[in-house]
């Protein structure tokens, strides 16, 4: 089935675009087109960030209640279309459908439920005594405005709602631009804002490669920016927004370590490695695939990492036991294979992997690989693959473990394996890291979630996310 849509979701409508350019969105498991959507104009980007700027002014009136119901309804709309979501998504980007049911069918409205909960309980005025002086000063919180929402295409749905619902609750409004090898899900979004009652203008979708991301990123009407995506596109768009003084939230990439203690159970360890290194195939910014294991038991850890790679099986997204989709392109499937090569021309052993599965003959699939005998200098242990590619690393002490797990550009996420799990939550305090798992990873949406160095600015989840889209105002009163 070709999913096509011939109009743009701007200013509460559907609106004719502005070319009759149109982006093909393909099957990454057959390759096939399956969708086709207008690929938009600057101009398109004009009209979807002046809709959001008149739409403020009422939607930021409103109280945090009445948002709160619409944004219940909006959960509620997008809640029943949460399987074609999930299906559309394993459709273009191969993420098994064990993991889109949840993540991108289910999550995106929970997210919404949960805001607009926060958005009741949080009490945007507070009054405090002067510190000097008989006054008192009224501290007020007021939405930042127009949102600009950049989503990547490896969590499309889910990272897409991590900004605008946060956004929606504290009264902005938003002009979303997906990625272009996931655009089709958002169209999906956009009928359940309709039928929610969303009012004009609060949410718009424009759609498109860089360039339009460019313009919308430096458009005058935007208060404030929300990108995910790769490190580079951050440091272009920081760029930005510092030249315009724009507040700019970044969730960039990741290299995370697994730091695997001696005294862990490898049998429990490998079973939450699987899921903490390469869910999503790998294509994950928090992704634990920097393997660090004790020389003591090196060979044993190695032998371990490998046979649970080898195991995985590797086919079909839409099949629920698949646990390794394709990748979401062909130009991401040569870039994961471009590593592997360097990772064996610089000398690293291939355990497992390392191919394309031999009963693929479509699709862009990479066999799960594993390499030993990692250096630290090694490509592969340094730089972002965002494929089914773990890298494992020795140490000699844990002394050695933690800086080798420091010694990185990126501090997103990471993960310690022990039989102690109080000993792991100190070795997670020492990790330069925003986020750390102890013997799991799994993201708690109330709780802060981000990353430091050249993994990003700010946070988004929990209520640190909501207050990302607020600003400050102090009111001096003399009594």
């Amino acid at each position: 089935m070709v999913h096509t849509h011939a109009a743009l979701f701007i200013d509460g409508a559907w609106h004719a675009p502005t070319s009759r350019d149109v982006i093909e969105v393909h099957s990454a498991t057959t390759e096939e087109k399956i969708g086709q959507v207008p690929d938009s104009t600057t101009a398109d980007v004009d009209a979807a960030v002046a809709a959001a700027g008149r739409a403020f002014r009422d939607w930021s009136a409103t109280t945090p209640a009445e948002r709160a119901d619409v944004m219940e309804r909006f959960a509620a709309a997008l809640g029943s279309r949460a399987e074609l979501s999930a299906r559309l998504v394993s459709e273009q980007n191969g993420m098994p459908i064990a993991i889109s049911t949840v993540a991108e069918g289910q999550a995106p409205a929970g997210l919404l439920g949960y805001y607009a909960a926060l958005a009741r309980a949080t009490e945007l005025e507070e009054r405090r005594p002067a510190l000097a002086g008989n006054g008192t000063t009224i501290v007020r919180k007021e939405p930042i405005g127009v949102v600009a929402a950049i989503a990547p295409w490896n969590y499309p749905g889910l990272l897409a709602m991590m900004k605008i619902a946060p956004a929606l609750a504290a009264g902005c409004t938003v002009v979303l631009k997906p990625s272009p090898e996931t655009v089709l899900d958002a169209f999906v979004l956009a009928e359940a804002a309709i039928e929610a009652g969303l009012p004009a203008g609060v949410l718009n979708i424009v759609t498109g490669g860089p360039e339009i991301g460019k313009h919308l990123v430096a458009h005058p009407g935007v208060d404030k920016v929300a990108f995910t995506g790769s490190t580079p596109a951050g440091r272009q768009i920081a760029e930005t927004c510092g030249r315009l003084l724009r507040p700019v939230s970044l969730e960039l990439g990741g290299k995370s370590a697994a730091v695997i203690l001696d005294d862990a159970d490898l049998t429990a360890t490998m079973q939450g490695l699987a899921t903490a290194s390469l869910i999503n195939t790998g294509q994950t910014c928090y992704a634990s695939t920097r393997i660090l294991a004790p020389q003591s038991r090196y060979s044993e850890i190695l032998d371990a990492v490998t046979a649970m790679v080898s195991s995985l099986p590797v086919g079909d997204p839409l099949d629920p036991n698949t646990f390794i989709g394709p990748l979401v392109s062909a130009d991401q499937r040569a870039r994961v294979e471009s590593y592997i090569e360097t990772g064996r021309s610089e000398g690293a052993k291939l355990t497992t992997g390392g191919g394309r599965p031999a009963d693929r003959d479509r699709g862009w699939f990479v066999e799960p690989t594993v390499f030993g005998e990692v250096g630290l200098d090694h490509t592969i242990a340094r730089e972002e693959i965002f494929g089914p590619v773990l890298s494992v690393i020795p140490y000699a002490d844990e002394d050695q473990a933690i800086a080798i797990a420091n010694d990185s550009e990126f501090g997103l996420g990471g993960t310690v394996w022990t039989a102690d799990a109080a000993h792991g939550i100190d070795v997670a305090r020492r990790v330069e890291t925003g986020s750390f798992g102890v013997n799991n990873y799994t993201l708690d949406f109330g709780a802060p979630f981000g990353g430091i160095k050249a993994s990003g600015i700010g946070r988004e989840l929990g209520p640190e996310g909501m207050a990302a889209y607020f600003t400050t105002k102090s009111i001096f009163l003399t009594d």
